[in-house]
């Protein structure tokens, strides 16, 4: 549904969220072949120490709640580049949340992370993007997006909305030259998950899912999902009626 990436060789790629977990690892494995990198986060310790593992990498301090800072750190990139191959937002945060432990403030902080934050960085690279009428977008959501889980009540539904977000991208942009890669990765070993407190079936470690996720976008694929053997099955378990659906996952998580 995409062109196939062949060569990473000079592929300008912004990554935003390059600090830890799937950003820095993904930032670590396209340096080792050849692409030329611009990573951001709001820790700006961290994402020294990854740029330092990575080739000539540009290190543009941002952060994905605050657009003035976006702005900033792209123009910058547009300065020192002129434009971009592709942009990976992977940033992302999570609060385990049920009904018993609702809290508006960690809810609302979710949905500033995970979705207002998308689309501020779609405001400052769409332009450019459509202008250039080529280069990719990926966005990294969660198979938490595909259907309501417990302990999700303010993740899943941020996660759900980037899904039909990236479809609605896919029909403005494909004609137009643009990629759009939908990525949804299930359980990965990251200080993000630890908080968890059931047993995360078919777990990832960083480097695993990062080059799932790079073999995703070389293949070409809208929606790039991992591991397959849980992310499919999940994906099936949403086909059913919801008794069946609702019951399976009770019996599945425990919860």
């Amino acid at each position: 549904m995409n062109t196939p990436v062949t060569d990473w060789r000079g592929k300008r790629v912004w990554i935003i969220g390059a600090s830890s977990g799937i950003g820095a690892e993904t930032a670590k494995q396209l340096s080792a072949q050849g692409a030329k990198l611009a990573l951001s986060a709001r820790r700006k310790t961290l994402l020294e120490q990854v740029a330092a593992s990575c080739h000539d990498a540009l290190v543009l301090e941002a952060d994905i709640t605050d657009n003035a800072t976006l702005q900033q750190a792209n123009a910058e990139l547009l300065a020192q580049w002129g434009g971009y191959d592709l942009v990976l937002i992977v940033s992302g945060t999570y609060h385990p949340m049920r009904a018993e432990t609702f809290d508006l403030q960690a809810a609302q902080q979710t949905i500033d992370v995970n979705l207002k934050g998308v689309y501020q960085v779609l405001d400052n690279v769409l332009p450019v993007f459509l202008k250039q009428q080529s280069g990719g977008i990926g966005v990294v959501g969660s198979v938490a997006g595909l259907s309501g889980l417990p302990d999700a009540l303010a993740y899943g539904p941020s996660k759900a909305a980037l899904i039909n977000l990236c479809e609605s991208l896919y029909f403005d942009l494909h004609a137009k030259g643009v990629a759009v890669y939908m990525i949804n990765p299930g359980f990965v070993d990251t200080p993000m998950t630890s908080v968890n407190k059931f047993t995360m079936p078919a777990l990832m470690t960083p480097p695993q899912a990062a080059t799932a996720l790079i073999r995703g976008i070389m293949n070409g694929e809208f929606h790039i999902h991992f591991p397959r053997r849980f992310t499919n099955w999940l994906r099936f378990a949403r086909l059913l009626p919801y008794r069946g659906y609702f019951y399976l996952i009770h019996k599945f998580t425990g919860l």
